[in-house]
């Protein structure tokens, strides 16, 4: 089974290539949603509550999500640790997925920071998905209500679209000039050689 990687930066369309992925019958690990869930479990709220205060849960232990991208997106050496913290144990939960998974060519992990985490090795192959820095500013600024500058903020975190494409092994066009479905079927005919 063959292991891919897919990623893009904020407002690229990764969701929806992985979406399209799903419906090719394709099983795909969001690991934002899985860290949302992680965030759920006792024991990681109280380790969240020593990391930035009890305010980053409100009465009903809801993450307070807006808190704490404005405290992780002002402060690198706050994202770090969150990073530090959560990302190995939505390693671990990736790892329990994938032996539920049998009988398929390849899978589809989507995480918005393959490259900057340094889990590259974890992957066969890796995807990514391209998008005009513009565009994804604009696409970002529609679908959450946020300013360019708090969009900006969120950008500096990430490596650039070009970093990315050109250490990538596959590159999805999703500039609103190339048809993205034609893409990502070539792509799952080229993931499903590699299996065999």
């Amino acid at each position: 089974m063959v292991i891919a990687g897919l990623t893009g930066n904020i407002g690229s369309g990764k969701s929806t290539v992985s979406r399209v992925f799903s419906l090719l019958g394709i099983p795909v690990y969001n690991a934002d949603v899985e860290a949302k869930k992680l965030y759920e479990l006792s024991s990681i709220q109280t380790d969240l509550i020593e990391m930035f205060g009890p305010g980053i849960f409100d009465g009903m232990f809801r993450l307070n999500r807006g808190l704490l991208a404005e405290i992780i997106f002002n402060d690198p050496a706050a994202m770090k640790r969150l990073t530090d913290f959560i990302h190995p144990l939505v390693r671990q939960d990736f790892i329990r997925w994938l032996k539920l998974q049998s009988g398929i060519p390849y899978v589809i992990h989507e995480a918005a920071i393959i490259f900057e985490s340094g889990f590259t090795d974890e992957f066969d192959r890796i995807i990514h998905v391209s998008c005009p820095p513009e565009l994804a500013i604009e696409r970002v600024m529609k679908r959450d209500g946020n300013s360019r500058e708090a969009v900006e903020k969120r950008m500096q975190f990430q490596w650039s679209d070009h970093q990315k494409a050109t250490q990538a092994d596959y590159v999805i066009l999703n500039d609103e000039k190339h048809m993205i479905i034609p893409q990502i079927v070539e792509l799952d005919q080229k993931l499903k050689k590699l299996s065999r």
